[in-house]
């Protein structure tokens, strides 16, 4: 008998992965609801499928084969989220996160519908200790069952639980960049065990020289001058040896530490660099800069050092034991006394330095936010006279800084003396103990002086250790800090098979393109098609979608449904960097390197000659104030191009944009910022730049925009009018109000101005002193 399945809203069973789906589904076992899921683990497209039915959850993530099934019971949770253009959908029980999908956001609705039912099935199987709702029309969260906010999908309680607290063993994900050197960490290794062996040799031999020689002598036995010898001797190749083996040892694995380190700061930088703009939104530059700047110093200090003190301290300690304990058990059993104390107490104390170490390093980052804020901006600091205020912020950050410190210090300056008095009390005992033995004729006195000499190392290790608390956690908390960067995912991903992009010809189409910041809808249903060479102008109010638009066809961003194709070919099946090398992009606000001005010219084509750089500054009209300067193309301009106006900034970022010679040309209010005769001279330069490229341009002046060839009215995100200027005037609809609008603002502000002058012209300030 053949098993029917009735096929749900999505048309899941027709669909690529219905056949597998239905070889899963036991007979009369029913769909409720599906979700597509097209993104792997790490954000590569592929096809998946999540479906719930009466019983259970059947899933097969994205680019993998296998299907995995979770029986529906009391407990079970699903929870989507949505971030920068990425869906994800979690399982959880009441333990753990069972598994995760990833999709884009065109299935977010599907996804919420699939909840929805996933929840009915949870509540239809009579989930025993679920908490129902008093009105029956009241959302609940699906982890937690805390009643939601009307028109909202995040849940209040679930936003306040406190991101786990960092652990210790977060270092042992160091050994990634450590691998490639575990040849050079394995011989520093050996070298330790034997150094420190070679440290442990000299105190043995105060055995015999106390039995032997020294204690007979007093007795009135003559001293003999060859074993002596032959006793210092031993003393002095040990100390020589220990010496060398520890010289070579601290010599490779600081070699190494330094390696582990640089990489940690490339391979941190690097992922930085890929991740995309959403990421850079939520983030302060200063708090970035000291992830990537202290925070790797502090775990290449840790690594360098301490972790290499932790290990000898540890070979010590042990061997240490052995020893005593092959001299007296007894003897050594008292000597461990106050270990199981200072255990405790470094357990005790640890989760508050850590917890500590954690905050110190917020509080630091505000500090650095400061300076981040301050130093790019100290123009308009100096220009609003907020010298004061800014030393005020940066002296408010740094008390805080100091507040919290001092709170830690308290701990750790309690806690350091409180070991060290331990060992001391472990001490004293051990001398009275082994009095008593000697006094007993259970030991020698050379056997009692060997002792306290170990005992004196045995604990000098111990406190050595506890003292490594501190640096551990502050390491710890570093390295987490890192892994945050390090763990987090692109939201515009590298396809698996990316399509190679030899030539662009510009030809651009956009299909029910809609994109969503979070939960707040910005572009909706927008089909618009651009042919190669042409220029379209983008014009409606603030807000309307422009500039979001121009970013999701460089792929800033990724659509939330819909498509944008170049040359009949998705944009998220090329690779991002091949891509945006076709894509010249000139900002409002143009941003120069520190450096000269050919290379701030030739960022984009940095092989490229002397020659190639002049004829892309002379297309932008830039060359002839170039040449003005003092060292002409090797002139130098300050940070962000404060040397140079803004005109000329525009000019030369003109000139960047010409030399990569794109084939899609983005112009986002590229001249709104200059006065009128610059407008003119970038004008010029523009003209030249949108030859034969398939140009967006977004202007703040309408007039600016006659030579396009169609233009775009945009409005709340979506397209309602398209055609050239004069069609568009003539219609009298959007594009005209917005004309209008601007004309007569225009001309209210020439009659303003012309009032000015008359005022000044009737009424001459007179100079000082004059009535």
């Amino acid at each position: 008998m053949q098993n029917h399945h009735p096929v749900d809203a999505s048309g899941v069973l027709k669909g690529p992965l219905g056949p597998e789906l239905r070889a899963q589904l036991a007979s009369h076992e029913n769909v409720q609801a599906s979700l597509e899921v097209d993104l792997s683990a790490d954000l590569h497209f592929g096809a998946g499928l999540v479906a719930v039915t009466e019983g259970r959850l059947l899933a097969r993530a994205a680019g993998e084969t296998a299907w995995f099934a979770w029986p529906l019971a009391p407990g079970l949770a699903l929870r989507v989220l949505d971030h920068g253009g990425v869906g994800t959908l979690e399982l959880h029980d009441p333990r753990q996160r069972l598994a995760l999908w990833r999709f884009t956001l065109g299935g977010h609705a599907q996804a919420l519908r699939l909840v929805q039912r996933f929840e009915q099935q949870i509540d239809r199987l009579g989930s025993q200790g679920a908490v129902q709702a008093q009105d029956a029309d009241e959302a609940l969260c699906p982890t937690c069952h805390t009643p939601l906010p009307p028109d909202s999908d995040e849940c209040p309680a679930c936003a306040r639980v406190q991101p786990p607290q960092t652990s210790t063993w977060v270092l042992l994900r160091l050994w990634r960049f450590a691998r490639p050197y575990r040849k050079q960490l394995a011989l520093g290794f050996g070298l330790t065990l034997a150094s420190t062996a070679a440290t442990l040799v000299p105190p043995y031999m105060t055995i015999p020289l106390m039995d032997d020689i020294l204690i007979p002598y007093q007795s009135g036995q003559q001293i003999p001058a060859g074993l002596v010898m032959l006793y210092l001797g031993g003393l002095l190749l040990s100390a020589l040896l220990a010496w060398g083996l520890g010289w070579g040892r601290t010599y490779i694995l600081a070699l190494v530490s330094e390696r582990i380190g640089a990489d940690l700061r490339t391979t941190t930088y690097e992922h930085l660099l890929r991740l995309s703009l959403d990421y850079f939104g939520g983030k302060r530059t200063g708090d970035l800069m000291a992830r990537i700047g202290s925070e790797t110093d502090r775990i290449n200090v840790f690594l360098s050092l301490h972790a290499l003190d932790f290990m000898t301290d540890v070979l010590m300690i042990l061997m240490t034991a052995a020893i005593l304990f092959s001299i007296n058990p007894w003897l050594a059993l008292v000597t461990l006394v106050p270990l199981p104390f200072i255990a405790w107490l470094i357990h005790t104390v640890r989760d508050r330095l850590r917890t500590g170490f954690e905050k110190i390093d917020r509080v630091w980052s505000e500090v650095t936010n400061v300076l981040a804020d301050t130093i790019p901006g100290i123009r308009v600091v100096k220009a609003f006279a907020q010298e004061k205020r800014e030393a005020q912020r940066f002296r408010d950050a740094n008390q805080h800084n100091l507040e919290v410190n001092d709170r830690l210090n308290r701990t750790w300056s309690l806690f350091t003396p409180t070991v060290s008095l331990m060992t001391e009390v472990g001490l004293l005992v051990v001398w009275a103990f082994g009095i008593w033995l000697v006094a007993h004729n259970r030991i020698t006195v050379g056997v009692l002086a060997a002792f306290i000499a170990y005992i004196g190392r045995f604990y000098t290790r111990l406190d050595s250790m506890s003292r490594i608390v501190s640096v551990t956690q502050k390491a710890a908390a570093g390295a987490k800090r890192i892994f945050d960067i390090l763990d987090h995912v692109s939201n515009v991903p590298d396809p698996a098979q990316p399509v190679k992009v030899d030539r662009v010809e510009g030809a651009i189409q956009m299909r029910n393109v809609g994109f969503r910041y979070g939960s707040r809808a910005v572009i909706k249903g927008l089909d618009l098609d651009i042919r190669p060479g042409e220029m379209i102008g983008l014009v409606g109010h603030s807000g309307s979608g422009k500039s979001t638009l121009v970013n999701l066809i460089s792929r800033f961003y990724d659509v939330s449904d819909g498509s944008i194709q170049v040359d009949g070919v998705d944009v998220r099946r090329f690779a991002v960097a091949d891509y945006r090398r076709h894509i010249g992009l000139v900002l409002q606000e143009p941003f120069l390197f520190f450096g000269t001005i050919a290379e701030n010219i030739a960022y984009g084509k940095p092989d490229a000659t002397r020659e190639e750089i002049v004829a892309a500054a002379r297309a932008a009209h830039a060359h002839e104030f170039i040449l003005r300067l003092p060292h002409g193309y090797d002139s130098l301009v300050g940070e962000r191009g404060q040397g140079l106006s803004g005109g000329e900034r525009q000019r030369i970022s003109i000139a960047r944009a010409l030399l990569i010679d794109p084939r899609i040309l983005i112009l986002d209010e590229a001249t709104s910022a200059v006065d009128t005769e610059t407008e003119k001279e970038i004008q010029k330069a523009l003209d030249n730049l949108v030859q034969g490229r398939t140009t967006i341009a977004i202007a703040h002046r309408l007039s600016t925009l006659r030579k396009a060839d169609r233009l775009v009215v945009m409005d709340r995100g979506e397209v309602v009018e398209v055609g050239p200027h004069d069609e568009l005037m003539e219609k009298q609809g959007a594009y005209w109000r917005l004309y209008e609008a601007q004309a007569r603002r225009a001309e209210e502000d020439a009659q303003a101005a012309g009032v000015l002058l008359d005022s000044a012209l009737l009424h001459p300030a007179h100079p000082a002193g004059t009535p």
